[in-house]
């Protein structure tokens, strides 16, 4: 039976290890990495799963990143990602069950506002259809690098608290506190 874990309770080579074959090692010159730079992921939203055999299999990370509005206002959300599964695992339900805990741990994180909203750079079908994700409020949004702007998704319970222009980027004031 597959388990799920705490993140910080796996090697850090480890993590990056599985995150480059299950992308690549030129993964870190996409433009996610650019939107939370400088930033460590939030270890109660991160989480590993283990295989049958209590091998790493996957690893879901998310990070405090902001939307700077056009009058300067940081707007805090979260950056869901990377979601990695070793190849060979991979279309076997472990990416599905990473971001489930992980959106389950936000909720259950959040406080009485409720959670922050959520942002991915990712497949707007899969994401959408299993999660809410959506670009139906990012279409004025702009990312530190090149992207395809179908492909920037939120999701949020409530889409008037995201402005409808802004820049995504690192959250520098303060870490939210999911934390």
């Amino acid at each position: 039976m597959a388990s799920i874990i705490p993140l910080s309770n796996v090697e850090t080579g480890m993590i990056e290890d599985l995150l480059d074959l299950a992308f690549d090692p030129q993964r870190q010159r996409r433009t996610a990495y650019l939107v939370r730079e400088g930033m460590d992921w939030l270890p109660a939203l991160s989480f590993a799963a283990l295989d049958d055999e209590e091998m790493l299999t996957g690893t879901i990370q998310c990070w405090p990143v902001g939307l700077t509005d056009p009058a300067g206002r940081v707007h805090p959300l979260v950056m869901v990602g990377p979601v990695a599964v070793v190849p060979g695992a991979q279309n076997t339900g472990f990416g599905r069950m990473l971001m489930l805990t992980a959106l389950k741990a936000l909720s259950e994180t959040s406080g009485a506002r409720g959670p922050l909203p959520q942002v991915l750079v990712g497949d707007p079908a899969y994401y959408g259809r299993f999660f809410g994700f959506v670009a139906d409020h990012t279409a004025g949004w702009r990312l530190p690098g090149p992207y395809d702007p179908a492909r920037l998704l939120c999701r949020t319970a409530n889409p008037l608290v995201l402005p409808t222009h802004g820049m995504l980027g690192p959250w520098t004031r303060a870490v939210p506190s999911v934390q």
